[in-house]
């Protein structure tokens, strides 16, 4: 591993200035994940999936019938189709896929269950498209990790077909934050720390949504009869400990899960994969473990 990308990485966090606002925490994400152009054989065309605003992509050999629908991360309260544009169309291209990326309701605007009811929005869409269940794989880094999850439990509950696998990037599971690692990696994570999950916790669960709730953390959750399951995390995340024990808890209930810890990788390193290898070899693990479950 080239631990010089991963400094000049953090070089260029470092240098934006941590915002104070909540307009400026949405343009700092944007400032520090969309720096890199995406590939330019990669077809974008916007779409409403259910009324919600999304974004196909697909790139050259892609099997345009099987479909990852992308959940950004942001803690709920920041994030967009363009801050995520790069690491979704890597991952459809590494899956050898079509993906759907979604603008889901954020907050504090639109609370909890605001962001879950897009992604079930976006889910039916795609079924009503004709795509069938075994041909969809539902993934999001961060705060899309827990709601992927979230997503999973809702179609269950109501009898839907669920997705063929589900992919979690440095999942946000435990809106507590009880994860020791939350404290322990605190001195390398450059970019998720204690107080700023306190902020965005409290503007996604408002004032009536208690925190231990399965559907905004899954880490409480009846995880039973979910799909395959591929978690990625970076050791230097204070995220480090949701991913873990998520992957844990899937494992007691007898899922089928893969837990893949990234040395010296930061939370959600694979948006950067133009500059990482790391994120590069995320993707490529990815994209098989897709291929792996989808229509299997």
């Amino acid at each position: 591993m080239e631990t010089s990308e991963i400094d000049a990485l953090r070089a260029l966090i470092a240098a934006s200035p941590r915002p104070q606002t909540l307009a400026e925490r949405r343009e700092r994400m944007e400032a520090v994940t969309a720096i890199d152009p995406v590939d330019e054989d990669i077809r974008l065309v916007p779409v409403s999936a259910g009324g919600v605003p999304g974004e196909w992509s697909l790139a050259p050999g892609a099997d345009a019938a099987r479909v990852l629908l992308f959940l950004h991360g942001g803690g709920y309260s920041s994030g967009s189709l363009r801050s995520h544009r790069t690491m979704v169309t890597g991952a459809g291209r590494a899956a050898g896929i079509r993906t759907l990326a979604i603008a889901y309701r954020l907050a504090p605007e639109h609370p909890f269950p605001a962001a879950l009811e897009d992604a079930e929005a976006a889910y039916r869409f795609l079924l009503e498209q004709g795509h069938a269940a075994r041909q969809i794989v539902v993934g999001g880094d961060s705060a899309g990790g827990g709601l992927t999850l979230a997503l999973f439990q809702t179609l269950r509950a109501k009898g839907l077909p669920l997705p063929a696998c589900g992919w979690l990037v440095s999942p946000w599971v435990d809106l507590e934050m009880t994860g020791a690692s939350i404290a322990q990696k605190d001195a390398v994570d450059p970019l998720i720390h204690r107080a700023y999950l306190d902020m965005l916790a409290q503007a996604y669960l408002g004032s009536a949504t208690a925190p231990r709730n399965p559907l905004v953390s899954p880490l409480h959750a009846d995880l039973s009869g979910l799909p395959p399951m591929l978690v990625q995390v970076g050791s230097a995340e204070t995220l480090l400990d949701d991913a873990v024990r998520i992957a844990g808890r899937l494992a007691a209930f007898d899922g089928a899960v893969r837990l893949s810890v990234y040395p010296h990788m930061i939370h959600a390193w694979p948006i950067w994969h133009h500059r990482l290898a790391e994120g590069r070899r995320a993707l490529a693990e990815a994209g098989a473990f897709m291929r792996r479950w989808i229509d299997g």
